[in-house]
């Protein structure tokens, strides 16, 4: 069974101190960069799945800025490009959680966690899902593929890339003009939740008030 009380003090050790943690029944982690506030669900996972998690949810809390909204940019888009981001910059600050995520990441998907068993994920996923599919479970499995096409492939480099949150905002900006671009040929648009916490990779939520931060 998964001791809350060490994964609350892996957390804080992780991300040094400057965290509230609060274990809930919730669907997925999330960290509140405003407030300081880590929420771990209470899951029946193992040891490694929730290491990634506080790895993850810890990343945010050392790397992204309480201001992590931008007008004009889809939350959902930034929140993809900053987990790539934040879960690189992580693992080579504590390259010893590396084998959390690798571990945790296929737990995950043998679950179908991400719900792309029997998928194909060129024509049921767009481009910014499949990014955040890439760099989820494609650069922890190589067995699990996502495709790209060649005018796709730039901006999963510029996303591999991306070092400041600056760079997260003009990763995330450039995919989505591309993607509106696309709609131009009939390509749809994804069907990402509207709310700022949405995110179309289940396993992280940046929570903050995009309202406020937007101005």
């Amino acid at each position: 069974p998964m001791n809350q009380g060490v994964k609350t003090n892996l957390a804080k050790l992780l991300a040094t101190e400057n965290l509230v943690v609060d274990h809930k029944n919730v669907e997925t982690a999330s960290f509140d960069v405003k407030n300081r506030i880590l929420t771990l669900p209470i899951w029946n996972v193992s040891n490694e799945v929730y290491d990634m998690l506080v790895g993850h949810e810890a990343g945010h809390a050392l790397f992204t800025p309480e201001e992590c909204h931008a007008p004009n940019i889809p939350a959902s888009f930034i929140n993809v490009v900053e987990d790539a981001r934040i879960e690189r910059k992580i693992k080579f600050t504590y390259p010893g959680i590396t084998k959390s995520f690798s571990v945790g990441y296929k737990e995950l998907n043998q679950k179908n966690f991400f719900d792309t068993k029997d998928k194909d994920l060129m024509k049921e996923f767009e481009l910014i899902d499949r990014i955040n599919l890439y760099f989820k479970l494609g650069i922890h499995d190589v067995s699990f593929v996502v495709p790209f096409t060649e005018k796709e492939e730039p901006y999963v480099e510029q996303v591999r890339n991306a070092t400041t949150f600056q760079d997260v905002l003009d990763a995330a900006k450039s995919i989505h003009e591309f993607m509106k671009a696309g709609q131009e040929t009939d390509m749809p648009m994804p069907q990402i939740p509207p709310s700022p916490e949405g995110n179309p990779g289940p396993v992280d939520t940046i929570e903050s008030d995009e309202q406020e931060e937007s101005q």
